[in-house]
């Protein structure tokens, strides 16, 4: 990846005044309790995404995705979504929120783009899109935000945006501030509080299982109908969520409800649950307890969400074999996608072995990337 400083001189021939980098973002327990105000355990990892951005004598708006070699335009004074702006609609959306909030309108940008975050693993690459660019908006314009106010403004920007509801949790995991501290997002709040992750002995691993997604979205929005369907039973009143249901309530539907429906409540209260009982573990250090906690995730994920696959499960289920590697677990939307392990660094090598069985059983060459938990968005010039 070439430096964006020097890619978006040689695109504009005008130096940035500002470059701001945003991390992607692991769900290690929780993405799927948002609609239910639950909890989310989440980590800022080594992977960013960059945004170079300088101004404009005029109103219009250039955009350059360097990875991509793609290129955009819009003008600041008729902005609004469009499909074929793909990527640029995440510019745009920041942009047009936080010049009508803070009285910048008019004044033309050009943005460059570039990252090294893998795409359709879940790792909220759009969050970090938006989080970059707000925080070099922030800096040019000299907005005084505060970085959990910023990771609001930012979110809300999205979903006004894009018209529909965007869930917060990648927007507050990317400012954690600390190396190895990870994020307890509460939803209801929402805010976030910080934990610190397990010795470093210990290391976060992703591996993309390559397996194609198909009607990820259909089939998760069916899981939350599932849930007000639930909670339509228990709360007829309203004012209730998952996140206030005993398990005791759910073993009461049992033969009311369908029991696909009941499964996928199960899941999210005790996710909920679970994260906080990570929290704890994390506070003592407690890896095996911690491991645990993961891996019945997994399994709730796989037997009452229903969002594993088998591929997923084969992987998840072989690491766990292998010497040094506490808990595998998929993250993100499910159906395919990505798994995160926790793992010492010797167990590497022997995983590895295990991926090439996994290509001649399934066919799919999985990718493995090593990260870091490393703390959160920055600018980088500025």
């Amino acid at each position: 990846m070439k430096d964006i400083f020097a890619v978006h001189l040689t695109e504009y021939e005008t130096s940035p005044a500002c470059v701001a980098s945003a991390p992607a973002t692991v769900k290690l327990l929780g993405e799927h309790t948002a609609s239910s105000d639950g909890i989310v355990l989440a980590a800022a990892i080594s992977y960013d995404m960059k945004v170079a951005i300088s101004q404009r004598k005029d109103s219009s708006m250039r955009f350059f995705a360097s990875d991509l070699g793609e290129r955009k335009r819009a003008s600041t004074g008729t902005l609004k979504y469009k499909r074929e702006d793909r990527w640029a609609n995440h510019v745009k959306s920041v942009y047009d929120y936080f010049a009508k909030l803070y009285d910048f309108q008019g004044k033309g940008i050009n943005v460059t783009i570039s990252g090294n975050v893998p795409q359709g693993l879940g790792l909220g690459i759009s969050a970090a899109i938006n989080m970059a660019t707000a925080l070099a908006l922030k800096t040019i314009f000299g907005l005084s935000i505060k970085n959990e106010e910023l990771a609001e403004l930012t979110c809300k920007a999205q979903s006004v945006f894009m018209e529909k509801p965007i869930a917060i949790y990648d927007y507050l995991a990317c400012i954690a501030p600390g190396i190895r501290s990870l994020s307890i997002i509460d939803l209801r709040i929402p805010r976030r509080r910080a934990v610190q992750f397990l010795d470093e002995t210990w290391n976060l691993v992703l591996t993309d299982s390559r397996v194609p997604r198909t009607s990820a979205e259909m089939e998760l929005n069916q899981r939350i109908d599932d849930c007000r369907k639930c909670l339509q039973y228990l709360a007829p009143r309203g004012g209730k969520t998952l996140r206030d249901v005993r398990m005791s309530e759910l073993d009461d539907l049992m033969g009311i409800l369908p029991e696909s429906v009941r499964r996928r409540c199960i899941h999210i209260v005790e996710e909920t649950s679970r994260v906080l009982e990570a929290e704890e573990a994390l506070a003592r250090q407690d890896s095996a307890s911690f491991g645990r906690i993961m891996n019945k995730s997994h399994t709730s994920l796989r037997n009452h969400y229903e969002i594993s696959c088998p591929e997923v499960d084969w992987l998840v289920k072989r690491s766990l074999e292998i010497d040094g590697i506490l808990c595998s677990r998929m993250t993100g939307p499910g159906f395919g996608g990505c798994i995160v392990s926790v793992m010492q660094t010797e167990a590497l090598d022997e995983y590895r072995k295990r991926l090439e069985e996994y290509e001649r059983i399934f066919g799919f060459k999985a990718q493995i990337y090593e990260t870091s938990i490393n703390g959160g968005m920055k600018v980088i010039t500025g």
